[in-house]
């Protein structure tokens, strides 16, 4: 299956969970706004999911994947990937339940070292710590999901995995309308935050029912068995310590924007969220299917050591990547204060909250093609079990990060946070693409730089456009519903058209990907000149 079908597949489902994500975020908004009780929830999210994202999506995915891969591929075949799944389970779930634990007795610990300034506000320290117990243990939950979806993602089967967190979604909009209920009945703005932080936990469990009923239809049955550290075992554990920074640079830099925007005045954490929730919207669609789809083709490849398809390969994902995240990042840096406006402001949600917020969402997007290419660089580490030159590569760009932040966060308060974040994940993308140009295991291709600087004309008359468009329709993107939607969507339509007329006039448009795209089953892509240079 191509590269191309698989990221339609897996960015299909993951845009459909996305709206719905945006929807919670945009009711979650306007019921509690950037106050106390939404401060004291976005902690208690941030921290289950920020794990799970570093740990079960990011460093236990990358590792587990291709040993499943490989174990799938041998003589062995279907037993011996089977056995390997299931040493792995037995092992996992008695870790994930310790660090859950351990984690929940010491949640206050971990709430005062991220938000400490949380202390001289009555009530919200104690808030946070325990809305953050109530929904840590999501963290053991989706992390079996993460590794059920690597089962079926090293299988090619792609789409159980990237449709799981609609049901997250789904269960988190309808706690906020339970809360919005219980709060309009004697309730207040701390009781929808606890129901919130009960339905992260319940999301979890339907998560996982979901993926365990999908792996039994694909016919991959997992077994509980009695804990046994095999040599594929430590393996596997040897690659997952340093693949967690690795894998996870933009992940621990949440820990580290956390402590910085909790200690700006009150809000200032719940505004960058959301205004992260516009820049996650093209990065999850992109960046998440292209992780997921390079890594087990990629890793055939290199096992095949075939280079010349591995090369082409992720030609192909840069590519689609920049092809995707140009045109976004300079949509939503001129457009962000009719998004915002539009989408977030209201109810509790006042205008000068959404005018701090316009200005994260612009710092934020300048990073945005650079954390898409970080998924796809890493698997050129991570197929050929490089989990170590990811590591040090992350801890520069986190270290020269939180250097940065203590220059920029007191001149320039959260806008600077989410600056100095775009900044060093760009330099994340230059170190990585540098060692794997070195190595000789990734060299980008005339054609695709070529391709590169057609996209970049047609993203430049494609803001153009919008820049002239914005002032003509201010005074509706705050106005009743319709008025919002048809100024939104004359804005939108009007940067598609510009960017793929002036795109497919360059020559920026791939016609053998687009080809693939239309097919029901692509054809085998055809190496394209220069893609093995």
């Amino acid at each position: 299956m191509s590269l191309v079908k698989n990221v339609g597949t897996i960015g299909g489902l993951t845009a459909f969970s996305r709206i719905f994500g945006f929807a919670r975020d945009i009711l979650l908004a306007r019921v509690l706004g950037a106050g106390l009780a939404a401060d004291a929830f976005q902690l208690a999210f941030i921290l289950p999911n920020t794990f799970r994202r570093l740990f079960a999506e990011g460093a236990f995915s990358v590792a587990f994947v291709p040993m499943y891969t490989r174990a799938l591929a041998s003589d062995g075949g279907e037993a011996a990937a089977e056995k390997f799944a299931n040493d792995v389970l037995a092992v996992f779930i008695w870790v994930l339940l310790g660090f859950s634990a351990i984690a929940m007795i010491a949640m206050p610990g971990i709430v005062w070292l991220l938000a400490s300034e949380f202390k001289d506000i009555p009530g919200k320290f104690e808030l946070s710590v325990t809305l953050a117990q109530i929904t840590f243990p999501y963290l053991m939950l989706v992390s079996l999901v993460a590794m059920l979806s690597g089962v079926l993602n090293a299988r090619s089967r792609f789409a159980p995995g990237a449709f799981v967190p609609v049901l997250l979604n789904v269960v988190l909009i309808s706690g906020i309308a339970i809360g919005w209920t219980l709060r309009n009945n004697g309730g207040n703005d701390v009781t929808v935050a606890y129901v919130m932080a009960m339905a992260v936990t319940a999301s979890g469990v339907a998560q996982l029912a979901y993926m365990v009923w999908a792996t039994r239809k694909a016919g991959v049955k997992l077994k509980f068995h009695v804990p046994k550290f095999t040599p594929e075992v430590k393996r596997l554990v040897i690659l997952i310590v340093p693949a967690t920074f690795g894998a996870g640079v933009y992940q621990v830099s949440q820990f580290v924007d956390t402590f910085f925007a909790t200690s700006l005045k009150q809000g200032s954490l719940t505004l960058l969220k959301y205004a992260d929730r516009l820049n996650q919207m093209p990065l999850g669609i992109v960046g998440i299917a292209l992780g997921t789809a390079i890594l087990p083709m990629l890793s055939r490849h290199i096992q095949a050591d075939d280079n010349v398809q591995a090369q082409r390969l992720q030609n192909n994902a840069v590519e689609i990547g920049l092809l995707l995240t140009l045109p976004a990042a300079a949509a939503l840096a001129v457009c962000a204060p009719a998004f915002v406006t539009a989408f977030f402001v209201g109810g509790k949600m006042t205008v000068g909250d959404g005018a701090v917020m316009s200005s994260i969402v612009m710092a934020l997007v300048a990073g945005l093609p650079s954390y898409v290419l970080v998924k796809v660089f890493q698997p050129a580490f991570f197929s050929r079990e490089d989990t170590r030159t990811p590591v040090w590569i992350a801890m520069a760009a986190l270290i020269i990060n939180i250097a940065i932040n203590f220059y920029v966060v007191p001149r320039y308060g959260i806008v600077g946070l989410a600056a100095a974040t775009a900044f060093t994940s760009t330099l994340n993308v230059a170190m990585l693409y540098t060692i794997l140009h070195r190595r000789g295991w990734y060299n980008a291709s005339p054609r695709l730089l070529g391709k590169i600087v057609r996209q970049l004309i047609a993203t430049a008359a494609m803001a153009a456009v919008l820049y002239a468009l914005m002032p003509l329709m201010v005074a509706r993107y705050g106005g009743n519903v319709i008025e919002r939607v048809w100024s939104l969507g004359l804005l939108v339509g009007a940067g598609m058209v510009t960017f793929f007329v002036i795109a497919y006039a360059v020559g920026a448009l791939d016609k053998d990907l687009l080809s693939q795209l239309r097919r029901r089953k692509p054809a085998a892509p055809k190496e394209q000149p220069g893609d093995s240079e």
